[in-house]
């Protein structure tokens, strides 16, 4: 089968879109698939990529680790002609999203979304972010994924709340798969050396993106909270992001700048080295439609403490592989990572094993499966035409970008007014 992904996010970019297409990517080539991966260019980026076609991008769009690919018409043709896919797979609704609507009506080929991103939670890196504006962008996803042949939800709770907007297309659950054999082995004392992390510490981990909608000032103060009533604990975070000076700040004003340590970004080996370093694994953000890294964790062992959220209640089992917390309080998170540091030996082992067992759930081989079934069904059905529901489609994109005009420009005024107000000799605010 031959296959397009169209993402406007790929390696080396971290985060959870990138990784998914680069698993799926790998897996299907595995498989004998051949894979043409359409994706912006982004620094550091790997030389003599083969089936990688880059796309020109702004890099860190409006202060985020996002890059916004800029449209390079007839870019693509060659290159698609030359494949002949049989199935087009867009990982956004938007930007290169659009391409692969256009390049699947022009081919009369199934067209594939995977609802990777709850879009809302992510309008504060535009300019003039309103509830208006997340209203359009839960929309514009919703038109896109009509237009679909088939969407991916990550997870069950994702499923249904797509279902809740209005998504008639058919929609399969399917996750983003780990690789079992790389987490589960791993060497966390040599980890801890590396990072001066005492080897009898308990280490409350944190891995991703460290950016707003991950609920990281929350995390911090919770975990911090924790760290001063068990001074045997630590705190590792892995990753990078604009909150990371947040984090620093919250640990230092408590006097625990000593036991934060910041290691940066991973790859493998020292990923899977950076999991089996930590006693517990720590996640409130919110704005999940996958617990990916939760089943990283738990295939190295470790429990989880999360906030109950769309994506990671698939994942985190109370009791069993960890606590998952409805009550989103920060003493009751503070409590959650007290009750994992206080388990006795038995009761910890068995919290590990049903970790990994969990972790099981979400291989490779499994989710990969369950996408090609989907492929292969979509083979089978003939194309059909949707000039009125593209038509709509249309609209609704010269719509949102009207309203974004008017909002940033509004924002924009209203800025300039305050600093001329402010540069006034005599007036003040």
């Amino acid at each position: 089968m031959n296959i397009v992904m169209l993402t406007n996010t790929f390696t080396p970019h971290v985060g959870g879109v990138a990784r998914s297409v680069e698993t799926f990517t790998a897996a299907y080539r595995q498989s004998g698939h051949r894979v043409l991966v359409v994706a912006p260019e982004f620094p550091d980026m790997p030389q003599n990529e083969a089936d990688v076609i880059r796309i020109p991008a702004v890099q860190n769009f409006n202060g985020s680790d996002f890059s916004m690919v800029l449209p390079v018409a007839g870019l693509l043709t060659e290159a698609i002609d030359e494949l002949r896919p049989d199935i087009i797979h867009a990982h956004h609704p938007y930007l290169l999203g659009m391409t692969a609507l256009r390049v699947a009506r022009f081919h009369k080929l199934p067209l594939v979304f995977t609802h990777h991103t709850r879009y809302e939670e992510y309008t504060h890196y535009v300019p003039g972010n309103s509830i208006t504006l997340q209203r359009f962008v839960i929309e514009l996803a919703t038109r896109y994924a009509n237009l679909c042949d088939q969407v991916f939800a990550p997870s069950e709770s994702i499923a249904a709340l797509l279902q809740e907007r209005g998504v008639t297309a058919p929609i399969a659950v399917v996750p983003t798969g780990i690789e079992a054999e790389r987490f589960a082995q791993g060497d966390g004392q040599r980890f801890r050396t590396a990072m001066n992390i005492p080897h009898d510490a308990f280490v409350v981990g944190h891995l991703g993106r460290l950016a707003p909608e991950k609920n990281l000032v929350f995390l911090a103060e919770a975990v911090a909270a924790f760290l001063q009533t068990e001074p045997r604990a630590h705190f590792m975070v892995a990753g990078k992001g604009p909150s990371e000076e947040e984090i620093l700040a919250i640990f230092s004003r408590a006097g625990l700048a000593s036991r934060l340590h910041f290691v940066g970004l991973l790859e493998q080996p020292h990923l899977a080295d950076a999991y089996h370093a930590m006693n517990v694994f720590a996640f409130a953000s919110e704005s999940e439609t996958q617990g990916l890294v939760l089943a990283e964790a738990m295939m190295a062992g470790v429990p989880v403490v999360a906030l109950d959220a769309a994506g990671v209640q698939e994942v985190v089992r109370d009791g069993c592989n960890g606590r998952l917390l409805r009550d989103k309080t920060l003493p009751a998170f503070v409590s959650a990572l007290a009750w994992t540091a206080g388990l006795p030996a038995a009761r910890r082992q068995g919290l590990e094993q049903c970790a990994r067992e969990t972790a099981q759930e979400f291989s490779v081989p499994r989710t990969m499966a369950k996408a090609l079934y989907c492929y292969e069904k979509l083979q089978a059905k003939k194309f059909v035409e949707q000039p009125e529901a593209d038509y709509q489609w249309e609209k609704l994109l010269q719509l949102i970008k009207a309203e974004w005009d008017i909002v940033k420009g509004m924002t924009e005024a209203a800025s300039a007014a305050l600093v001329s107000n402010e540069s006034t000799p005599g007036r003040s605010a």
